[in-house]
């Protein structure tokens, strides 16, 4: 039976349009879905109208639900002519129908109903789809009843997981349309879009061919010049490697004869793939009669072993072991069956399977069923019991490859290891919400000592983030701060907000007067910027700790706050020069997609051994690549300094101005325990911008792993890798560049950069304690260096070369002031002739200043498209100043916070800190001094240079009257252009004239 429905809360206008001819409107909302109306109860004389009503649609067809669009209509009521106008509508697509959850009341832009009517306003919503059975949709009546009769107002259900699965198929299909959708503000024309057909936003699906063995192409093509600003071993390096779709020669994908596959950006990878299901009928081995049974797994010198089950004959493991082809050494494989003991196990039987016999299969055929098989002795006699396996040979492209067990993250003849910290897996980071916490007031405040003067203060905590309001004295036991306070809060909600409001009695000691505890799950969330309804909370004394129900006291101080969970904002938590996702939190502000980004991880070369066994040096490398909220780990490829992953993940592009973060960490939990612990170590890793990818193209570049030590740069390895975007609505990205950044709450409710770098800490910390406690953990230093986490910190290097991008940058305008020198100087009499014509064109056609301007950069761009980049910028040690750094400025980088340097060290650093502030103090106090200079044209300070410009402002408003101006422009620009013999080496007039004016550099200490 289906239950779906979709629940619309009506909540109110704000600022509608008067329509009654007395300043005001009658307003009603009418609300169109799935051929049912419903229409709420009538405001009079209101233009800000509260209404708080709920309706439950009928979903006939869930799985049509992607073609339905909810329409509310706002009308005036008039009861003389029985009639009803148009004060607006509000127009919403499948994409802002979310569960019940992650629903909240949003303000929508009324747009026009049609071209000659007006509207203005916003109407508060609030959508969501349930499927709770207890919930009875809403019954159309006519509408001549009263709509308050049938205006149903239900308590909210949540929607459970299958709402959330049904929403997102359906929500998938739905893509297809493009149907407006108000997110941020509605367009000003107030036209929709037509849905074109079905083709059209489809995601661009690049055929590949069937994984075929190729030796890879080892033509390596140095993309930049020795003499370039790379040195050459430095440099990125383009491949064309024979992938799953065939060769990659220049960006382009030359098609093999096969039928392509899934995985098409890797190179193919055979693997024998081993699958031991259960056992039954098996012998009893201990004197008891009990069975203590499980599989080792052989094929050569690799061995992998399944779990041990105590007195049990009839084992169930499910559990796949797969083998590389590349590192088969024998032909039988032996699947054999024993008995855990103490001294020595048991073997009470064994399957044998000749590798020439096994079949292959290549999906998307289905699995290959798992057959009954004989248990024989080491002669090939027949045992008693039965063994359940499947055997066969597939790629990685096979859905039973990520939760195998891998030969090849394994040394040979070790299954310790365990295969949790070896597999490759993908993980979501948690959802995060700003919560803001408004501190506005205290009453009826108890202290101990009756004639101390109470210095109160309010302090707010969530998790291990702790943050305190200013402190107020009060004389009446009332105090008011009228403070935000911003925290960050992740899903599922399971801390409490814990308030406690303190005294301060002594030189850091505070005495609680009461607190009081808040589940976050209750606090109200919002999408916007609409006001939310303050509380006033009972505080408990300090002693009790009632977290879950406080117990209701006759008298008791109370706190009054506004508290909300802002999910307008997106809650940085990573370094907003490598954001890879600016979505905001609220699901129902999210746009749909406008491409898909693939990368392909395939190889390492040459990695720099981080560990030793067997007194060679080694490492047990995987690779971690972050986009979004998905985060994706490779399996860990043991005892190689040249692995190869061969994995492909996919994620959706929501913005082209993000960043991918690719990875590579050497696995502490494999081997000895070193000096570092357990702690991953990092090898390097690549950032790669989206909006610098071309659509379509496939990028097989090589790239350095470069990080940076206390002794300098060091490239640890390369990592090979291909990556493709494909746009599915260009028309949509293009769009993209025209709109903010961040979500509009970043703009309206703009957060201080103190606050943003706080929280954007907090974040990073309950991102990586989420990640370090999945199967296999992603580890905090892993989270934190992906994050770049640590890029705020002071470094000399990193100063010197942010001055030397901005010298780069005002590069342009130096030359050009260069090249008009020596135009002024004659140095080239064609040229300067050539611009005073020019000039002179200009001024008499000053029409054509700017159509030339605009076409100049118009050709400037067009000869530059000869040299664009053919590759995706990496890390660039050059720019980095990561060559030339002094060994002191790398300590001073390296060190810790606070030091841990000697204090000699300490002062050399400092007085050097104090050398390059001093210089940087000149020159601001130099910039002042000219533009103290310009107010003391006007300001008396000087009365003889007052006067002359006095009379020279006279002059020059007689000379600009009587001379057109035209004219005036010619000849101040012919005057500048001038000959040099017509010029003097001693600086002009007017110069002179404003060094001497002064500054207040005279009245500084």
């Amino acid at each position: 039976m289906n239950n779906l429905k979709l629940g619309v809360e009506v909540v109110r206008a704000h600022n509608l349009l008067p329509k009654d001819g007395q300043g005001s409107s009658s307003a009603f909302v009418e609300l169109h879905f799935d051929g049912q109306k419903f229409r709420t109860t009538v405001k009079e004389k209101d233009l800000d109208p509260f209404w708080s009503e709920t309706f439950y649609f009928n979903v006939s067809n869930p799985d049509n639900l992607h073609n339905l669009i909810l329409e509310a209509h706002v009308y005036n009521s008039n009861k003389n002519t029985n009639s009803k106008s148009s004060l607006g509508k509000v127009r919403l697509t499948s994409t802002s129908f979310v569960p019940h959850s992650d629903a909240v009341v949003f303000n929508y832009p009324l747009e026009k109903v049609n071209m000659f009517s007006r509207a203005r306003g916003e109407l508060g919503l609030k959508v969501y789809v349930t499927n709770d059975p207890s919930i009875r949709s809403s019954v159309p009546l006519p509408e001549t009843v009263s709509s308050s009769s049938y205006s149903s107002v239900h308590p909210s259900g949540h929607a459970d997981q299958k709402v959330e699965e049904a929403i997102s198929g359906t929500l998938a299909k739905g893509k297809k349309g493009s149907i407006r959708t108000f997110f941020h503000l509605p367009n000003s024309n107030g036209q929709r879009h037509q849905p074109p057909s079905h083709g059209s936003k489809q995601p661009i699906i690049h055929g590949v061919d069937e994984m075929r063995s190729h030796p890879q192409a080892t033509q390596a093509v140095n993309m930049y010049a020795p003499s370039s600003s790379h040195p050459a071993d430095f440099s990125l390096k383009e491949t064309s490697p024979f992938l799953g779709g065939g060769q990659v020669i220049g960006g382009r994908v030359r098609r093999s004869e096969k039928p392509s596959g899934m995985y098409d950006l890797v190179e193919p990878m055979q693997f024998l793939f081993v699958r031991v299901v259960r056992a039954h009928d098996l012998p009893s081995k201990d004197v008891t009669g009990s069975l203590d049974p499980y599989v080792e797994v052989r094929l050569g010198n690799y061995k992998g072993v399944t779990k041990h089950f105590e007195k049990n004959q009839s084992p169930e493991w499910n559990t796949v072991f797969t083998f590389s082809k590349d590192r088969i050494q024998s032909s039988i494989l032996e699947v054999v069956l024993k008995n855990k003991d103490t001294l020595k196990d048991d073997v009470i039987g064994l399957v044998r399977f000749d590798l020439r016999e096994i079949p292959t299969r290549v999906p998307p055929d289905s699995p290959l069923a798992p057959e009954w098989y004989r248990l024989e002795d080491k002669k090939g006699e027949k045992k008693k019991g039965e063994l359940m396996l499947a055997v066969w040979m597939g790629t990685q492209a096979d859905e039973a490859f990520s939760e195998a067990w891998h030969s090849d993250a394994a040394s040979p003849v070790d299954s310790s290891v365990s295969s949790t910290h070896i597999r490759s897996k993908v993980y979501h980071s948690p959802r995060l919400w700003y919560v803001r916490v408004n501190v506005i007031e205290a009453q009826d405040l108890v202290v101990a000592e009756k004639n101390h003067i109470a210095n109160v203060h309010v302090r707010v905590q969530i998790g291990n983030q702790v943050l305190k309001t200013k402190p107020v004295q009060s004389h009446s036991m009332n105090a008011s701060w009228h403070e935000d306070l911003m925290f960050v809060a992740a899903e599922p909600f399971d801390d409490h907000l814990i308030l406690s409001v303190e005294d301060r009695v002594g030189p850091n000691k505070d005495e609680a007067l009461g607190r009081v505890y808040i589940p976050l799950t209750t606090v109200e969330r919002r999408a916007d910027d609409r006001i939310v309804h303050s509380r006033w909370f009972n505080l408990q004394k300090p002693s009790t700790n009632d977290i879950e129900e406080p117990k209701k006291d006759k008298f008791a101080s109370r706190v009054h706050l506004r508290i909300c969970l802002d999910g307008g904002y997106h809650v940085l938590d990573e370094s907003t020069h490598y954001s890879s996702d600016l979505r905001p939190t609220a699901k129902q502000l999210w746009k749909p997609p406008i491409g898909i980004l693939e990368l392909g991880i395939l190889s390492a070369d040459a990695i720099t051994p981080m560990k030793t066994a067997n007194g060679r040096g080694t490492s047990d490398t995987f690779c971690v690549a972050k986009y979004g909220q998905k985060w994706v780990r490779t399996r860990t490829i043991t005892d190689t300094l040249n692995p190869k992953y061969n994995e492909q993940y996919t994620w959706e592009v929501f913005d082209p101005a993000t960043v991918l973060t690719v990875g590579v960490f050497d696995n502490g939990h494999i081997g000895e325990r070193g000096s570092n612990g357990h702690r991953d170590l990092k090898i390097g890793k690549v950032r790669i911008r989206v909006s610098t990818l071309e659509t379509g193209r496939v990028y097989a570049h090589s790239y350095p792993l470069l990080v940076l030590h206390p002794s300098g740069v060091k490239k640890m390895g390369e990592l090979h890798l291909a990556i493709r975007f494909s746009c599915t609505s260009m028309s949509d990205m293009m769009c993209l560049y025209s709109k903010p950044l961040l979500p509009k709450m970043h703009y309206k409710m703009p957060l201080t950069m103190v606050q943003l770098d706080m929280l954007r800490h907090q974040a990073v910390n309950i991102v990586a304690a989420r990640l370090s406690r999945a199967e296999p953990p992603l580890r905090r230093e892993v989270v934190e260096y992906m994050n770049d986490s640590d890029s705020h910190l002071w470094s000399m290097r990193r100063s010197k070369a942010n001055f030397f991008r901005l010298m780069s940058v005002f590069n342009g305008l130096f030359a050009v002031g260069k090249w008009f020198k020596e135009v002024c100087l004659w140095k080239n009499p064609i040229t300067t002739g050539l611009v005073h014509v020019l000039f002179i064109m200009l001024i008499c056609f000053p029409e054509l200043i700017m159509p030339t301007l605009f076409l100049y950069m118009f050709l400037i761009g067009l000869w530059n498209y000869r040299y664009r980049p053919k590759y995706p910028p990496h890390m660039n040690i050059r720019l980095s100043c990561a060559d030339t750094v002094h060994p002191d400025e790398l300590d001073e980088e390296f060190d810790t916070f606070p030091t841990s340097r000697s204090p000699d060290l300490i002062r050399m650093r400092y007085d050097r800190l104090r050398t390059i502030a001093g210089r940087i103090q000149t020159v601001v106090g130099d910039v002042a001094s000219q533009g103290e200079r310009i107010q003391a044209l006007l300001s008396w300070r000087d009365p003889r240079a007052t006067v002359l410009f006095m009379v020279f402002c006279i002059l020059a408003a007689t000379v600009l009257y009587a001379v057109p101006f035209q004219l005036l422009i010619i000849m101040t620009g012919l005057y500048f252009m001038r000959h040099p013999r017509f010029r003097h080496k001693l600086p002009p007039a007017p110069l002179n004239f404003f060094r001497r004016l002064p500054a207040r550099t005279d009245s500084m200490l």
